[in-house]
């Protein structure tokens, strides 16, 4: 935050406020009191198992200058801004921050790769200015006002991811974020239930661009069928692998475990890439944080140091060399291009192929249909299909009751040297299964 006191806490969002303390200084907010130190607001958020209120008293005592709330817990004298609903307090406060910001601001929307494509250009803008990013999965109405929270008079770009399943919500992320440029990496199947097909998850996707300015930039995947046509009132630019596209992969050479190698190629820019992480799906996000960094003046060579700095982050693609097994963890998430995506890549390493698979979530009534052709992908691919969940029964290959009975069966189904593939949507918990992956031994 920027010159933000608690009395303005209390003027931007329309809250009264009680205990004092107006002149303290406010630099940022949390919502889980743990996380309190000096400076740090705590956002009192009613929750479905604890109710936020219960810890203003000890968010207070950690050295909160004040907490955001709905109500005043009996007992507790230091400084509250009372407002009627904590979450909408909390917008319109991420509102008021990102209006006092010069710095650039990028934001990342899509279907999948969001974190990825984040963390790259992040990497990328970090070579020549003071860049703050997206922590976490904060890509929400609840996570996007922390990351704005946290912008300072030292930030001099800000990478925001942000994340939607239904209708209605990118317009009000959009709203607090006002980014001067928008990266789209994909539209693909995800989220159907609330959002229906691929269009629709356009039309949800690109609420977003309502809210930004006329002179911004919008950078979009130009091998994506649905943004290639996008027709949008800003300046757009394109990256991808087709020839057509602004920013583009030349001479693209897959490295196995070690990544890949290719040349970017946009106008008079022509310089050498390379990324240190597994997936076709890398080449992507290092094209998009390629396009922001010219767009933003980083110097070429910078550009190809920031791609190179990139770590895959929390279970998106890592691969584990246990000296039998190489493990392709890809568990954080999934939808049919993601794991299509994926089941393509991991077949680039080499070896028999093994696909472990599981329910992905949030599809509609064409969930049947998905799930059906993803395992058709994974058998086409020549690979050993392992699956379980309940809807994961249709994909083909074998079938498991639990993931307790398939981690059971691994050490007869495995060969070493086998390339596994885990794949399923969050909820599912596959890291258990890429857990006792580590373990065996053949």
């Amino acid at each position: 935050m920027i010159g933000m006191t608690v009395a303005k806490v209390a003027e931007h969002t329309g809250g009264t406020l009680c205990g004092g303390g107006g002149e303290r200084p406010v630099t940022g907010a949390v919502r889980d009191n743990r996380e309190v130190a000096p400076g740090l607001m705590f956002c009192a958020l009613p929750g479905a198992r604890r109710d936020g209120h219960e810890f203003i008293a000890a968010a207070l005592d950690a050295g909160a200058p004040c907490c955001l709330a709905q109500r005043v817990p009996e007992g507790v004298s230091g400084p509250v801004v009372i407002v009627p609903d904590v979450a909408q307090a909390m917008a319109r406060l991420a509102a008021a921050c990102r209006a006092q910001v010069k710095a650039p601001v990028v934001g990342i929307v899509g279907s999948s790769g969001k974190t990825t494509t984040k963390e790259m250009v992040a990497c990328v803008l970090a070579r020549r200015y003071d860049t703050l990013r997206t922590e976490k999965n904060f890509n929400n109405e609840l996570g996007v006002p922390l990351t704005l929270f946290r912008i300072g008079p030292e930030t001099e770009a800000a990478v925001v991811e942000l994340g939607i399943s239904h209708f209605g919500e990118m317009r009000r992320l959009g709203a607090m974020a006002r980014p001067d440029i928008a990266v789209y990496t994909l539209i693909g199947r995800s989220h159907l239930e609330a959002l229906g097909d691929r269009r629709g998850v356009l039309r949800a996707k690109t609420e977003l661009l309502e809210e930004m300015p006329d002179g911004g930039l919008v950078i979009v995947n130009g091998d994506d069928d649905l943004l290639a046509g996008l027709d949008c009132r800003q300046r757009k630019l394109s990256y991808g692998l087709g020839a057509g596209c602004d920013v583009r992969a030349e001479n693209y050479h897959c490295l196995g475990a070690e990544g890949s190698a290719f040349t970017v190629v946009s106008g008079p820019h022509r310089f050498e890439a390379r990324v240190g992480a597994f997936g076709r799906h890398m080449v992507y996000a290092a094209l998009a944080a390629a396009a922001v960094g010219i767009e933003l003046g980083v110097p070429d060579a910078d550009i190809a140091a920031g791609i190179a700095d990139y770590v895959p982050v929390g279970r998106r693609a890592s691969v584990i060399d246990t000296g039998c097994l190489t493990i392709v963890d890809d568990c954080y998430n999934a939808n049919p291009d993601s794991t299509q995506m994926a089941i393509l890549s991991a077949a680039d390493l080499g070896g028999r192929l093994v696909c472990i698979l599981g329910d992905m979530l949030e599809l509609g009534e064409r969930s049947e249909e998905f799930h059906r052709e993803t395992g058709r992908a994974a058998l086409d691919a020549g690979a050993l299909l392992l699956t379980t969940g309940e809807l994961s029964a249709v994909m083909g290959g074998e079938h498991y009751g639990s993931k307790a009975a398939l981690i059971a069966d691994l050490p007869k189904r495995l060969r070493r040297g086998d390339v596994v593939l885990v794949k399923a949507s969050h909820s599912m918990a596959f890291e258990e299964i890429s857990e006792a992956l580590r373990e065996i031994k053949l």
